[in-house]
């Protein structure tokens, strides 16, 4: 599957802009860290943009994404990328055993940290977040308080990567590169 087959499916099944939002910083993300690892990016970035395709269908974890995986068939998504799509949620019991399922798993939930730090700058832009400013916001764990800290760290160690010298800023950086598509 390409990636404009794969946004095409994402734009079939998801109406919230915010939730293709979070898929586009997703994808972001994986584009760069294929890229860091020399890995295939096309590949990389589908990850990024199915991961949570089926979430408004199936918006609770007993079905997300289980359920979206027979969708995903039905589309003709190959089976190593479901299993990569059911590895990036604990609940599913799949086991991350590639650097690509390590990399969605780490690529995930810090996504909406760094954009909750981006619209409470005076500018709303993601241009004018510093790291400083995403650690500072860490701390306060009433702030984003829906973005689980400990899959983010847990999800940098499994990546191989040091969660604030490496991971957070490679997610902030490919997140300011597409801030028109996200709306910041």
């Amino acid at each position: 599957m390409t990636r404009d087959q794969a946004l095409t499916l994402v734009r079939k099944y998801v109406k919230n802009e915010n939730l293709i939002r979070h898929m586009l910083a997703v994808e972001a993300g994986m584009s760069a860290y294929a890229k860091k690892f020399g890995q295939n990016e096309e590949r990389w970035r589908v990850a990024g943009l199915l991961h949570d395709f089926d979430w408004e269908i199936h918006p609770t974890l007993k079905d997300h994404p289980q359920k979206g995986s027979d969708i995903l068939r039905n589309e003709g998504v190959d089976e190593d990328m479901i299993r990569t799509i059911l590895s990036h949620a604990n609940h599913t019991g799949v086991k991350r055993n590639k650097l690509i399922d390590k990399a969605l798993y780490a690529c995930d939930e810090i996504t909406g940290l760094i954009v909750t730090t981006a619209l409470v700058r005076p500018s709303k832009k993601i241009e004018d977040v510093k790291i400083s400013s995403i650690k500072k916001k860490w701390k306060e764990k009433s702030f984003a308080a829906g973005v689980n800290r400990r899959e983010v760290e847990e999800g940098a160690k499994e990546l191989g990567v040091d969660l604030w010298q490496e991971h957070i800023p490679t997610m902030l950086k490919a997140m300011q590169n597409i801030s028109n598509d996200l709306g910041l």
